[in-house]
């Protein structure tokens, strides 16, 4: 699943760059915020200037597109990049993960017949 990342400021990195994204988790946020990104392919750093507190997640992706805003007050970068590994956050795969165990839950039910009471056990011969 691709990442969307919008980042208040003007960074520009080629289309295919591998990059490492660190983020932080955010109560408000699902996704997090975005504290530093490096470019693995040409080593370039970019760094929020306020120091982490909290928490920190940090994971690989290869970029897909890059749009740079520029001008007014409304200069920004959208960053669209895919994940190694397929996942994005540990967040997120919860979120996935929940939603697949109350699937097989409710398809267990669904099935398991849990709406009639168990049969009772044989009798034992010994």
């Amino acid at each position: 699943m691709d990442r969307r990342l919008v980042l208040n400021a003007q960074l520009a990195i080629a289309q295919g760059h591998r990059i490492e994204v660190t983020e932080q988790a955010d109560p408000d946020d699902a996704d997090g915020v975005v504290l530093a990104i490096v470019d693995l392919d040409t080593g370039i750093r970019f760094r929020r200037a306020e120091d982490p507190r909290g928490d920190a997640v940090r994971w690989l992706g290869r970029v897909r597109e890059c749009t740079v805003m520029i001008g007014g007050h409304g200069a920004h970068t959208v960053l669209l990049v895919v994940p190694d590994g397929g996942g994005s956050s540990a967040k997120a795969a919860l979120r996935g993960a929940d939603a697949a165990v109350d699937a097989a839950k409710a398809e267990a039910d669904r099935w398991g017949g849990t709406d009639r009471p168990p049969e009772p056990p044989a009798p034992r011969v010994w």
